[in-house]
């Protein structure tokens, strides 16, 4: 890409971080019933920062990842079993941190001492680390599950990818559990929790067909053992 469509892409994600922001504020502070709430403002904070880092770091080093993951949802070869999981992870996405600040707030059914969420916090940041540094370094980690023969699509094994295969759905767990700690919600943390095995059992799915159909992931299944949690699965 020339420098010139890398800084129209950036200006598009800082368009897509604010409409994003936008969208999650108005889903926490709607389940909170005010705009009183120092947790989910930090988490805000936290979350347009470090996206707004990645994003340009990743203009830097992979703008082919930013380009794939802005396209459209509805594309020929996304994969018509991953078409309801994704819509139910966005649900639950959705419904996470709308709970969250009706759990947190406006009934305060939870409450969390500081330093759970300050362990959240920790856990929310590295989630964020590793989804960033697993889109460093694979151009292919596309949003849906799909063979991009069409670029040249091949088994990425370096990097996190060397440690585990799922590197994107490990820090999504940390961010996912991470955010509910952090926002003080327990009942946000179960929809968290039921969040993470929605996404093994997508990682189950999506191996079946990358095996299938991409070359060489079966040998790099086998050398690499684990697909979300390092010694455990």
């Amino acid at each position: 890409m020339t420098s010139s469509e890398i800084d129209q892409l950036v200006r598009r994600l800082i368009v897509q971080l604010l409409l994003w922001s936008a969208i999650t504020g108005g889903l926490l502070f709607t389940g909170a019933g005010t705009l009183r709430w120092t947790e989910g403002w930090l988490f805000l904070g936290l979350w347009f920062a470090t996206g707004l880092a990645s994003s340009l770091a990743l203009a830097r080093d992979n703008p082919a990842i930013l380009e794939e993951r802005m396209r459209p949802p509805r594309q020929s070869t996304h994969k018509g079993w991953d078409k309801p999981i994704l819509a139910a992870i966005l649900i639950g996405w959705a419904a996470l941190h709308f709970v969250a600040g009706v759990d947190a707030v406006r009934w305060r059914w939870s409450n969390n001492p500081a330093s759970i969420e300050v362990a959240g916090a920790a856990l929310m940041l590295a989630g964020f680390y590793g989804m960033h540094r697993a889109l460093r370094e694979n151009a292919y980690a596309a949003p849906i599950v799909k063979i991009d023969a069409e670029r040249g699509h091949r088994v990425i094994d370096t990097g996190p990818y060397a440690v585990v295969r799922h590197p994107m759905y490990a820090g999504a767990v940390l961010y996912l559990l991470g955010t509910a700690l952090l926002l003080g919600s327990w009942m946000a943390l179960a929809i968290g929790a039921a969040l993470s095995c929605l996404l093994a059992l997508r990682a189950v799915w999506e191996e079946d067909a990358l095996k299938a159909e991409l070359p060489g992931y079966a040998a790099y299944a086998e050398r690499v053992r684990f697909r979300i949690v390092p010694e455990v699965w």
